[in-house]
């Protein structure tokens, strides 16, 4: 590890510098890859995308349940002696220290002020493995709410905080409507469809995630960064009502690159995410040809990049998959300065650390086959039934696999 020993700066006032007219700035996200080979190939990448696009900061998540704390605090104390201005992730998560479930939570921001990474976001987390849903430890965090909250109290402005913002709702929030002809025209707006049911986040709940996230900006948060989206005008009325609600901090659009069509279905019917009709139309027609999937996702992303433009954000931030192929070719497509080539031929050791890559009803690889997740234990270990052969009588047969084990097929 290299002596860089001076704190990153705070993203807000890195954000603040942008001059008017300017192209946006540019960040980036990676999680923590699951084998010793995909952190390696991980810090080679960080390495050839700082020296490609010169990122404005560098996120790194943080598993559900306090899956992947410690690697977390490792990829981004890498990023940090290494030139990037890394943003790490922290959940309300169920870790705790001697009995406390708050002590994890300020060890792990105490070893980060350490480090000089002076930058967080700050979110509740989803379900560990083996929960269908999130659950609070006794005593501990209810939401990112309290979190910031916390990190103020406790550690003054020693921090950036980041916040998550929702354009669509959170997905908890979000509802099945039986009749799609009782919704207003602002739930329709926002509305999305999975298997023949439509789903929206109502007028009263969006409300309330509005009224919270205030709270959050209210309580210390120094910027947004939203949940991914495919329909820049969702984004667009998200911004105008932040400011009706009198939200004024910078609102960074979360970009999902488009690199596979298993995983782009499998992130949208998880999250919820509104779809226009011909993005998933292009999707299905091309859903076997991966190199022209990936092309597609290059100038889909150009499309939205464009269309936020116009609308007026301080900074592209690409959900990059731990890849580049679809970042590079759609900041070239708009005009940025990208150096240097591509090289994705690692892509099979970027499978996730962490239970959020192995839920039930997900897709995975075994070296049994192909398979779909049935149940998921506390430790990772996953009951997959292997559709890829039968047994004798024709049945299904399932395995029982740890977590190194089986991949999530994207």
């Amino acid at each position: 590890m290299s002596s860089n020993s001076e704190p990153n700066p705070k993203i807000i006032d890195l954000i603040a510098k942008k001059e008017a007219g300017s192209k946006p700035f540019v960040s980036i996200e990676f999680f923590p890859p699951r084998s010793d080979a995909g952190v390696k190939n991980l810090y080679a990448r960080m390495q050839r995308m700082k020296e490609s696009i010169n990122p404005l900061f560098s996120d790194v998540t943080w598993g559900a349940g306090g899956s992947t704390a410690d690697l977390t605090l490792e990829i981004a104390e890498h990023l940090k002696e290494t030139g990037h201005v890394a943003n790490m992730h922290m959940t309300c998560t169920n870790m705790e220290k001697d009995g406390d479930p708050k002590l994890a939570v300020h060890s792990a921001l105490k070893t980060a002020q350490k480090y000089g990474i002076r930058n967080i976001v700050a979110l509740r987390g989803d379900p560990a493995a083996g929960q269908d849903e999130w659950k609070a430890a006794d005593g501990g965090f209810t939401c990112a709410l309290d979190l910031v909250k916390y990190m103020r109290e406790n550690f003054g402005d020693e921090f950036g905080i980041s916040v998550a913002g929702y354009p669509e709702g959170h997905p908890n929030a979000i509802s099945e409507i039986e009749d799609p002809s009782t919704m207003s025209e602002s739930e329709k707006a926002r509305s999305s469809t999975c298997d023949g049911k439509t789903f929206t986040c109502k007028d009263e709940d969006y409300k309330k995630e509005m009224d919270y996230l205030k709270q959050k900006i209210d309580a210390g948060a120094d910027f947004i960064i939203t949940q991914m989206f495919f329909d820049t005008k969702v984004f667009g009325t998200f911004v105008d009502d932040c400011r009706k609600w009198g939200i004024n901090v910078p609102i960074v659009p979360g970009l999902m690159c488009i690199n596979a069509y298993p995983g782009f279905c499998k992130m949208t019917k998880f999250c919820k995410t509104r779809v226009p009709a011909e993005l998933q139309a292009k999707m299905d027609s091309i859903q076997d040809d991966a190199e022209a999937i990936k092309a597609f996702g290059v100038e889909y992303g150009i499309q939205m990049c464009r269309e936020l433009i116009e609308i007026g954000v301080d900074v592209l931030h690409f959900y990059t998959l731990n890849l580049e192929k679809v970042t590079f070719g759609i900041l070239k497509g708009l005009g940025y300065d990208v150096k240097g080539v591509v090289d994705e031929s690692d892509a099979s050791t970027m499978v996730a650390k962490g239970s959020a890559w192995a839920r039930v009803g997900d897709k995975v690889k075994t070296i049994y086959g192909s398979g779909t997740v049935q149940d998921v234990r506390s430790d990772g270990t996953a009951q997959v039934m292997i559709e890829s052969w039968r047994l004798a009588e024709g049945q299904t047969p399932t395995a029982f696999l740890q977590k190194e084990h089986y991949s999530k097929v994207f």
